[in-house]
């Protein structure tokens, strides 16, 4: 087994023998800063292509991202002959791992594909460009194998990890899971596995967090597929390949998947959040009322939090294990304030489907702000079953009394002491 490959990015353009008849054929992108538009890949990333040769033939298991097929097909040819591929398993058809697909097809066109049955509609117009005739192919789900002789290929369904494609495949004879993007990080490091690399915890947490997190909940049903597998190697297509303790990656991931607020409130209780900016303390004195209504119902945790004194990143967090969340925000110009918008624009990374959500805010014109607000928040699934409160400047007692109520009905309807007002809301028709 060839250990540490020579540390020499340039010249090195060999495959990696890391199990019997296993080999990495990837490819690396150590100068690559940014992925996807939005994260920062510090030295880079990699793209992970395996072969795997059993009696009856070879099979690719992904391949590159387009630009870098040379050094993916030279590596491809130090171990294996076209003709001997018997089978291409494409376990997410994101570019960056489909990338070298036409031109491996065109050399091994005896291949059959193989990929989720989720896949195909993106297959199609992911390679539209690339052929005049669509590839043939196969769908496979959970349990599906595929043989090559003395070694055989189980497939895993694994959707929305993070596109809704993706699934692993386990070779059982070596107990080696080719995990697609999952339990992956960017991180370009020649010395390949996670016993040999640099520190990559950093990587590991943070492609987690902004790839993964998401989709917690299928994250938690792939683990489910996954974790009572016989595990000697965990192979996923960017960064590290998880030879040294496996399982450890594996157990981290539940760990992040879990959410740390129920245990400290139990299963049974909710969590309501009340963030708010305010000009002039009207606005502020409305999220008081609010929150002093929420407060009395039994079962329902309540904060409130002024967004002048918070940073973002700590509060999504916080945002991701509520049940419901009101936003507070004075209208100016027109438009609900730059603090309220930074926090609504950064919750892409956490699921708010289903969560209860709900506006207020004090205005001294039009008071654009609270529909601007609940628009976002139906834009983001979540469901707002009450129009919001609207106060002309200072608020009087009786339209304070009203905010009271509004926190006393959403925390109402989070226990299900008060039915949700028949709004049909988008998040109920996808």
């Amino acid at each position: 087994m060839a250990d540490t490959p020579p540390l020499n990015v340039s010249t090195w353009k060999e495959a990696v023998e890391f199990a019997p008849g296993v080999h990495w054929i990837g490819a690396l992108d150590p100068t690559l800063r940014t992925f996807d538009i939005i994260l920062k890949t510090a030295n880079g990333t990699t793209y992970n292509s395996y072969l795997v040769r059993g009696s009856e033939g070879v099979a690719i298991i992904d391949t590159v991202k387009e630009g870098f097929e040379d050094e993916f097909f030279h590596r491809l040819e130090s171990v294996a002959r076209y003709d001997e591929i018997k089978v291409i398993v494409l376990n997410h058809l994101e570019p960056d791992h489909s990338g070298a697909l036409p031109e491996l097809m065109r050399r091994a066109p005896q291949a059959r594909l193989y990929i989720s049955t989720r896949a195909t509609s993106m297959l199609k117009a992911l390679l539209r460009p690339n052929r005049e005739e669509p590839f043939e192919y196969t769908t496979v789900t959970t349990n599906d194998r595929v043989s090559l002789g003395d070694r055989h290929l189980r497939f895993l369904h694994t959707p929305f990890l993070h596109w809704p494609d993706t699934q692993c495949t386990y070779l059982e004879e070596e107990q080696v899971l080719f995990s697609g993007d999952v339990f992956g990080c960017h991180y370009c490091d020649v010395r390949l596995f996670n016993d040999r690399v640099g520190d990559f915890r950093f990587s590991f947490d943070y492609y987690y967090a902004h790839i993964m997190r998401p989709f917690k909940q299928w994250v938690m049903e792939a683990l489910a597929l996954i974790e009572p597998l016989k595990m000697k190697i965990v192979a996923p297509t960017h960064g590290p390949i998880l030879r040294e303790r496996p399982r450890r990656y594996v157990a981290h991931y539940r760990e992040l998947s879990t959410s740390t607020l129920s245990r400290e409130i139990g299963d049974t209780n909710k969590s309501l959040i009340i963030f708010y900016m305010s000009s002039y303390g009207n606005t502020a004195r409305m999220a008081e009322a609010i929150y002093s209504g929420a407060d009395t119902v039994e079962g329902v945790r309540v904060s409130l939090y002024d967004l002048e004194g918070g940073e973002v990143a700590p509060f999504v967090d916080l945002i991701e294990d509520a049940d419901a969340l009101l936003f507070g925000s004075p209208t100016i110009n027109g438009d609900a304030v730059k603090p309220v918008w930074d926090l609504l624009s950064s919750l892409a990374v956490v699921n708010l489907k289903g969560k209860i959500g709900a506006a207020f805010g004090s205005y001294g014109w039009s008071g654009e702000a609270v529909r601007m607000v609940e628009d976002r928040m139906r834009g983001l699934k979540m469901r707002v079953p009450r129009e919001g409160l609207r106060v002309k400047l200072i608020p009087t007692q009786e339209e304070l009394d009203e905010c009271t109520g509004l926190g006393r009905e959403i925390a109402n309807i989070l226990v299900g002491k008060e039915v949700q007002r028949g709004v049909i809301e988008f998040s109920d028709l996808t």
